[in-house]
């Protein structure tokens, strides 16, 4: 376990007791490791999770797609629509 000291806004100290209160949290630390980690799951990197291969392999069985050849084809394709 990493220890740090951090300075913190009111805004986000208020955040942090709502998190602590809503989870029963023991402390505000605890309400970080929860917010860090929802904010791992729901914006870093979120195209890796399961789901999201599922989805995209169901896609590709399902869609059509056009492949081009080059970005100018794409972008004349692109441009009469």
């Amino acid at each position: 376990m990493v220890q740090a000291m951090i300075n913190i806004g009111e805004n986000t100290n208020r955040v942090l007791n709502i998190i602590k209160a809503k989870f029963s949290l023991n402390d505000k630390s605890e309400a970080i490791d929860v917010m860090a980690q929802q904010y791992e799951d729901e914006i870093l990197e979120p195209e890796l999770r399961p789901e999201f291969i599922k989805e995209m392999l169901k896609l590709k069985k399902t869609a059509k797609f056009i492949r081009y050849k080059d970005v100018a084809s794409l972008r004349k394709e692109l441009e009469k629509g």
